[in-house]
């Protein structure tokens, strides 16, 4: 039964760091790419483009920052489970976001591709002021976003992203039982976050 337990607290440790929260927004993005839809058809340079910029601003710039948080004890672990350890690095991260969609918005960005920045930016603005007096679940912010953006494009353009979606939603699933196992989270925090995450990116879309 320890055995058991053991291996299961292991798989929920790599689920949460295969769809680690600053992930999210480039795993989002090529989701919505492979839709291969009349809304997402982008000549491959500029897609890898968009995708390279969403890659630095969301996810290497935020992670690069975080052995120095380490080193002046800001953060105890990559994992930071007090709230209290979230709100520098994610101060920082709203801050590296912003720079990015700044830096996109100089050219002629596709409208669906500005909402799903613009909602993903919101959402990470949201948890912060959350977390600075309730620990919400942020990977559930992530990938509760993917789904909001799906949601969202098959809402408002038409499109069929009913097996993506399903798919999405039942990582959700996986992703919102790994943090319940590794009591990183109560369920009211992963709930929380999910709606979170969904709500941001559906509002973006139709604002």
């Amino acid at each position: 039964m320890h055995h058991n337990n053991s291996i299961l607290i292991k798989l929920a440790k790599i689920i949460s760091t295969l769809f680690h929260p600053l992930l999210m927004p480039t795993l989002g993005l090529l989701v919505i790419f492979s839709l291969n839809s009349h809304i997402t058809y982008i000549p491959f340079e500029y897609r890898k483009y968009i995708t390279l910029v969403i890659f630095v601003s969301t996810f290497v710039l935020p992670l690069s920052i975080m052995p120095l948080f380490y080193q002046l004890g800001v953060i105890k672990s990559i994992q930071m489970e007090k709230p209290k350890e979230r709100i520098i690095p994610l101060i920082t991260t709203s801050f590296f976001f912003a720079l990015g969609y700044l830096f996109l918005t100089r050219f002629q960005l596709p409208s669906f591709i500005a909402s799903f920045y613009s909602g993903t930016l919101t959402a990470v603005v949201c948890a912060l002021l959350i977390t600075l007096f309730w620990k919400i679940s942020i990977h559930m912010v992530g990938v509760g976003g993917v789904v909001g953006a799906l949601l969202a494009i098959s809402l408002k353009y038409g499109v069929n992203t009913l097996v993506m979606l399903t798919f999405c939603v039942f990582v959700a699933g996986l992703i919102g039982t790994a943090r319940l196992k590794l009591n990183a989270h109560n369920p009211k925090q992963v709930y929380a976050g999910f709606a979170l995450g969904l709500f941001s990116l559906l509002v973006a879309s139709f604002v």
